[in-house]
């Protein structure tokens, strides 16, 4: 019953610009994803550094005071209490690993591992900040950690550092 399956060689995922609109469409299908979720982490990153309130222990919009509301109606508590022992270290590694991830998944720097990185964030946040969302889809963490899962698995496949290193290598290998 091979008559409605594909029969062609060609990946989608290959970067020699070859094959039908379908190809074309595959290759490129994660692009937007890649470009919203790498500005949106850089950003959050950003607007965390810049924050003078969000970088305390304590006061309004602190870091550390959103961790102790959150505390009581998280998934983990334990995980909120690890953070609040050095609320303001905790905020700097959210801030700089969402800078990491941004950059990471917007300029397709090893972005199956940025992508990780982003879902673990949206992961500790979904199971932290807002486990208690009601109904739960009210909650932006959970969608965030679901928008990081396509690109842990397929990478990025065009215009990125890690299609660039595959086409030389690809070249350098083709050459021998």
């Amino acid at each position: 019953m091979a008559h409605g399956m594909r029969m062609d060689t060609h990946s989608g995922y290959m970067d020699d610009g070859g094959g039908d609109w379908r190809d074309t469409a595959t290759r490129y299908a994660l692009l937007p994803l890649r470009v919203f979720l790498g500005v949106t982490f850089i950003y959050a990153g950003i607007d965390k550094l810049t924050d003078s309130a969000f970088m305390n222990d304590a006061g309004a919009g602190s870091v550390g005071d959103l961790m102790r509301t959150v505390r009581d109606s998280s998934a983990i508590p334990a995980l909120v209490d690890l953070a609040l022992k050095n609320p303001v270290g905790f905020g700097y590694a959210i801030a700089f690993g969402e800078l990491a991830v941004g950059i990471g998944t917007l300029i397709g720097l090893l972005a199956r591992l940025a992508a990780f990185g982003g879902a673990l964030i949206s992961l500790s946040l979904w199971l932290t900040v807002s486990w208690a969302s009601d109904p739960y889809y009210y909650g932006n963490d959970l969608p965030y950690l679901m928008a990081w899962l396509p690109i842990v698995l397929a990478g990025a496949s065009v215009f990125s550092v890690d299609a660039m290193l595959r086409s030389r290598r690809r070249r350098r290998s083709s050459a021998y």
